[in-house]
């Protein structure tokens, strides 16, 4: 353990000032009274948040850097460079803090250090109906089974780089985020269980996850994510689980549902408006909107249908024609 910890934020942004603004400013409220920095990389951003900084330096601990575009991954790895602390706690530019936030994190550790730690993501009551939709089937058990984080799933976590924490030891150890992107975070948490150290998800250090987005570039987040899978898969063998192949599943049961039903008998259609409906009541009760509710039905099926389809496409490019991962996908590397 380290006799001090000393945090040090890493925060990659591009071309979003305006969250940039919102996240600083829940800095500002944080209940944690000791030293941290806050380290900025402007990765290549034709509208930068130099502006917004400067704002807060009278405020925070704050280093702006800019740099040309080379991803988030990299953007991450120049921050940890370059930090003066010992622990990283790296956030997407789109998240907002609660004021326990680093109180929460640093009590965890304090009382049972970890080299790499994961919190969890949700939405705001004053998020709009679609982010807070998204955030639903993003989270929600029903959904993901509770990947991003639940308190099941307490050690051997795969953080996420939303809200992710690791050792300067385990920076200096794994070389930090590879160039893939997504994906670039369960790579890392991969290799840092590959090296013996543990991680942990970190009960009530979560973040407000700010996601704006519309349908068309959720889709586009999803089959990413998708296509990425497979290539993990392969440069991991030991993280493959069957789980990966639900969306796959799901799909091909959807339409197995509505064809039965329309052909052959509608209580083909009973299992799928069954799990539907536990997943609007489920969405409508804990977001206290039937609006919500109802969006996160349309969430679901781009989630599952963006993935499921992306999964399938790469695995068979990947797995069974022994494609170049780099090659086929070169959208999802950079340089």
């Amino acid at each position: 353990m380290l006799n001090t910890i000393k945090f040090s934020f890493i925060i990659p942004v591009f071309n979003r000032p305006d969250e940039i603004y919102e996240l600083l400013e829940s800095f500002c409220n944080l209940d944690f009274v000791d030293d941290f920095e806050i380290v900025i990389i402007e990765d290549g951003s034709t509208i930068k948040c130099n502006d917004i900084v400067s704002f807060f330096n009278s405020k925070l601990d704050i280093s702006y850097h800019y740099k040309k575009n080379s991803g988030p991954g990299s953007s991450r790895n120049f921050g940890m460079k370059i930090a003066k602390g010992n622990y990283f706690i790296i956030l997407d530019s789109d998240c907002i803090l609660p004021s326990h936030y680093l109180k929460t994190v640093n009590q965890f550790l304090e009382t049972e250090f970890y080299h790499c730690f994961g919190g969890a993501d949700t939405s705001d009551s004053s998020f709009s109906s679609i982010q807070q939709a998204i955030n639903y089937t993003m989270t929600s058990l029903l959904s993901t089974g509770g990947i991003r984080g639940n308190k099941k799933s307490i050690q051997k976590f795969e953080p996420r780089s939303f809200n992710m924490g690791l050792s300067k030891e385990v920076f200096n150890k794994t070389n930090g985020f590879s160039n893939i992107h997504p994906g670039e975070d369960p790579d890392l948490s991969y290799r840092i269980l590959e090296l013996n150290y543990q991680t942990v998800f970190i009960p009530n250090a979560f973040v407000y996850h700010k996601r704006r987005i519309s349908w068309s570039k959720f889709y586009l987040q999803i089959s990413k994510f998708g296509l990425v899978r497979p290539i993990l898969n392969k440069w991991h063998p030991k993280s493959a689980k069957f789980t990966f192949w639900l969306p796959t599943i799901f799909i091909l049961f959807s339409f197995c549902s509505v064809f039965l039903g329309i052909y052959y008998n509608s209580l083909f259609f009973v299992p799928l408006l069954s799990y539907l409906f536990l997943i609007f009541a489920d969405s409508t009760l804990k977001n206290k909107s039937l609006l919500v509710g109802l969006y996160s039905l349309t969430a679901l099926f781009i989630q599952f249908t963006a993935y499921g389809l992306s999964f399938l496409k790469s695995t068979f490019l990947i797995n069974f024609l022994k494609r170049d991962p780099e090659k086929q996908f070169p959208k999802l590397f950079f340089k």
